[in-house]
């Protein structure tokens, strides 16, 4: 059987064809909302700059953060054939960023002129779709602890960097971050982090986490061992 070959157009080459599309570019301040799940859906955007966090407050007042999305990234692609409707998410600028904004009524345009991209933005939103479906099944079926499990493992995969005693999570992350990517609290999270740390599965080091045995959170949660752009924070 023939191998299929896949279009995976590089970052800037994806942003060269999207931008020929572009109704506006708009700048984000820190914290600054691009839109909630309020909003009715007009448009998709790409991000140019910066980082932009798919988030979804809970009914008790928490949040649950589904992904952060980085430079050359979509935001608001499952709404491609179901537009008009609402926003399933609020997405929120972690840092100061850019994205660019393109109308629902473009893509036939976009389709129909850029036929090899098509296929791109469709493998586009079946990678994020298996992304979240992942991540629901890591906290139904293991709960918190599997959900912390999982988190540390797709921020190994997006940010790890290889040390002597094991993989440093190289970016700085606060407790309650962690929590909002675990949709739990603060201190459920400060108790499974003290009882890894107790048992030398990971330690700090400059407020960063180390990992000294992956091995023991994959085999915790059972892990599928998902290709690495499939197993990411973002």
């Amino acid at each position: 059987m023939s191998k299929l070959n896949y279009y995976s157009p590089s970052s800037q080459e994806k942003l060269t064809v999207l931008q020929k599309y572009a109704n506006v570019e708009k700048d984000l301040e820190k914290n600054e909302t691009l839109f909630t799940s309020d909003d009715i859906v007009h448009s998709f955007y790409i991000v140019l700059l910066g980082k932009i966090m798919l988030h979804k407050p809970t009914a008790d007042g928490r949040e649950f953060t589904i992904r952060i999305c980085k430079q050359g990234d979509l935001i608001g692609e499952p709404h491609f054939l179901t537009a008009p409707t609402k926003h399933l998410l609020h997405a929120t600028a972690v840092e100061r960023s850019k994205i660019i904004t393109i109308s629902i009524e473009k893509l036939p345009e976009l389709f129909s002129n850029e036929s090899k991209f098509m296929l791109y933005l469709f493998q586009d939103v079946s990678k994020n779709a298996i992304r979240d479906q992942m991540k629901l099944r890591d906290l139904v079926m293991y709960g918190k602890k599997g959900a912390l499990y999982a988190t540390l493992i797709r921020l190994a995969n997006s940010y790890g960097q290889t040390k002597e005693t094991g993989i440093l999570i190289n970016t700085s992350l606060t407790n309650q971050d962690l929590a909002n990517f675990c949709g739990t609290s603060r201190e459920s999270i400060n108790r499974l982090l003290s009882d890894l740390r107790k048992n030398n599965i990971i330690s700090i080091e400059n407020n960063k986490i180390l990992i000294h045995q992956l091995a023991y959170l994959k085999e915790t949660i059972h892990c599928e061992e998902c290709p690495i752009d499939i197993c990411t924070i973002h």
